[in-house]
């Protein structure tokens, strides 16, 4: 599916389950995903991760609403716990089969969001690696010195700061210098387009999943 319906499918599942509470449709979903993911071959530890690290947001949404409330509501504490996985799950299908490239395209071609937004995006992933070589960076030269920054020391933040904001200036230079205009018509590289077969699918998950909800 084309990466901007896939987001808008799971954007407005997200909607509706959150304003109605059916936790057959949630268990549905939360399986659904699961065997989509293992479609797709998702790695066994990331599979894994994401199983296991939701489960303590789960479980203290469950504890509040069963054990710890004056008026325990068991259907109530299983609807919202299993809630914070069919989030979860929904948009690691998405995240898992769309690259952030292909996301921030689409999202510029097909629901026009403005250009700076998507490569705002793209240079804010693609700056991250160059961010992380900074800090160790930074680490390193404070040990030649026999100073040891920790993760919490507020001198080694402040000093990423500085890192970061040199790197957002020659950022912005080096797109002034291929062309980049704000605001001016870009012509595009690589289409994305939505086929027929996009919106049949995204009618036809969005058609079950509606009876799903009103009907079990």
């Amino acid at each position: 599916m084309n990466p901007s319906v896939k987001f808008l499918l799971v954007l407005i599942i997200s909607i509706e389950i959150a304003c109605k509470a059916s936790l057959v449709t949630n268990l549905i979903v939360i399986i659904f995903c699961l065997f989509y993911l293992l479609i797709k071959k998702i790695s066994l530890k990331d599979l894994i991760l994401l199983i296991f690290v939701p489960l303590i947001g789960a479980f203290v949404v469950f504890a509040t609403l069963y054990w710890f409330s004056s008026t325990p509501d068991h259907y109530s504490a299983w609807v919202l716990s299993s809630r914070i996985y069919v989030y979860v799950l929904s948009i690691a299908c998405v995240a898992h089969t769309t690259t952030s490239e292909e996301l921030a395209r689409s999202l510029e071609q097909n629901l026009h969001l403005p250009s700076k937004f998507s490569y705002g995006v793209l240079a804010a992933l693609n700056i991250i690696p160059h961010m992380k070589m900074s800090v160790k960076q930074i680490r390193t030269a404070a040990m030649m010195r026999d100073v040891y920054l920790n993760f919490w020391s507020p001198m080694l933040y402040f000093k990423a700061i500085l890192a970061a904001i040199s790197s957002a200036e020659n950022l912005a230079q080096g797109m002034e210098s291929h062309g980049y205009v704000e605001g001016a018509k870009r012509s595009v590289i690589v289409q994305i387009p939505i086929s027929k077969k996009d919106w049949l699918i995204f009618g036809l998950l969005l058609l079950l999943f509606n009876l799903c909800l009103f009907f079990l």
